[in-house]
């Protein structure tokens, strides 16, 4: 079975059409692969992290894209949420703030080397 993280780095701040675009290519494709039962891992990594808060909002464009998916999601990478302000509005979502690997300046950041030591391929968005 082929297993696939899907990293999004893409910054909903900017407010440009290729933000949104590679936040809705992210999601088709773990829509896609879902639906051939295949395994897959979201993470929002960088100022990616900034994208829960919007995908929550039921008037977002990619809201029901989000939902049908969430449950693919591996968590929000902690140390990149405090650099990019995004840390309280992450939070709210209920999602995990992940600082499992201690990096020189960060409390911590969502390890995605240990994806490729389980054989992920990885996708970044």
């Amino acid at each position: 079975m082929t297993k696939t993280a899907i990293i999004i780095y893409a910054d909903p701040k900017t407010g440009t059409d290729e933000a949104l675009g590679r936040l809705f290519n992210a999601l088709f494709l773990a829509y896609e692969l879902k639906e051939k039962q295949q395994e897959v891992a979201i993470i929002f990594q960088g100022a990616g992290t900034r994208w829960p808060a919007e995908l929550v909002k039921p008037d977002h464009p990619a809201h029901a894209l989000y939902g049908s998916v969430s449950d693919l999601i591996a968590g929000v990478c902690g140390g990149c949420a405090d650099v990019f302000g995004a840390t309280e509005d992450a939070r709210k979502t209920g999602l995990k703030l992940d600082y499992e690997k201690a990096i020189p300046g960060t409390p911590g950041i969502l390890d995605v080397s240990t994806y490729l030591d389980q054989g992920y391929g990885l996708v970044t968005f």
